[in-house]
């Protein structure tokens, strides 16, 4: 049987059934043998190439010791994942949408990520991350805040920590520095935190598109690019509130990875970026 073509759907799955399978100590063998399929097969579906039917996901997941919610979840993910009618987006509003952003990101080989206005969530300090989630806890209950605070952090740990990432290119624009979240002491703390990450991190690319920069096409909006080993590549929107929207069309993506191009090449250089996140510092002491 041919591969399927890979969909946001499929990759998430494929990501979600090889943490739920790892994490109960199963074979990639042992798991194709309970649903009479080969090793291969299996492979290709957790590298979301891929799909299942419900009768053999629901095996895997009785094995692999799912909670109810967690099975409820992974079969509706499986639903979408056969669906064979194009989409121009994807919108993950199953439970759970940030754990699979944050498969996706850490099975990332390059990401890019560009923000206007606010520091990206991947580098962004503790006390940015709390101040910015806890400025909208008026339309979220005090539990999910505090479940998006450590989502966020959690993220940024097993994103930069998995090994799987080769280069990640951060850019926002300057004024991304001059809205204040917190207090400045929580400004102060995400820039040394940014210039603490590019020296533990070499593969860690950060870069500023000025406040004077004519013709930034990516004004107002935030965009992310993830490109993989074995797999398309995948871009999103940022959302304001929520799971963020995924493009996998060829069309969309390509589309969008020269948008973010064209927005980083406006920036300064990494080295112009330090110099003036240094100046910030030493202005706020």
């Amino acid at each position: 049987m041919g591969q399927a073509r890979q969909t946001v759907e499929r990759l998430q799955l494929g990501l979600t059934l090889q943490r739920l399978r790892l994490a109960a100590g199963k074979s990639q063998q042992e798991a194709a043998d309970l649903i009479g399929r080969s090793a291969g097969r299996l492979s290709q579906v957790e590298n979301g190439k891929g799909a299942l039917g419900t009768e053999e996901l629901t095996r895997l997941l009785g094995f692999y010791g799912v909670t109810p919610e967690q099975r409820d979840s992974v079969l509706a993910l499986g639903k979408a994942s056969r669906r064979r009618q194009p989409r121009l987006g994807y919108l993950d509003t199953l439970a759970d949408s940030y754990v699979r952003f944050m498969d996706l990101l850490a099975a990332a080989r390059h990401i890019g990520w560009y923000e206007c206005g606010v520091i990206p969530g991947l580098v962004q300090s503790r006390g940015y991350v709390e101040g910015l989630i806890r400025a909208s806890s008026s339309v979220r209950s005090e539990e999910e805040t505090a479940e998006l605070i450590a989502f966020r952090l959690d993220l940024q740990q097993q994103v930069l920590s998995s090994g799987k990432v080769k280069s990640i290119d951060i850019v926002f624009t300057e004024d991304s520095l001059l809205h204040v979240v917190g207090d400045q002491s929580v400004m102060r703390e995400q820039v040394l935190h940014l210039l603490q990450l590019l020296e533990q991190h070499p593969s860690l690319n950060i870069r500023i598109v000025g406040l004077g920069t004519p013709g930034n096409p990516g004004l107002g909006g935030g965009m992310v690019t993830l490109d993989f080993d074995t797999s398309d590549p995948i871009t999103f929107t940022s959302s304001l509130s929520g799971p963020p929207i995924y493009y996998d069309q060829p069309s969309h993506t390509e589309r969008m990875r020269k948008l973010f191009e064209r927005i980083a090449d406006l920036a300064w250089s990494p080295r112009d970026t330090r110099t003036a996140l240094a100046d910030f510092l030493a202005r706020s002491s």
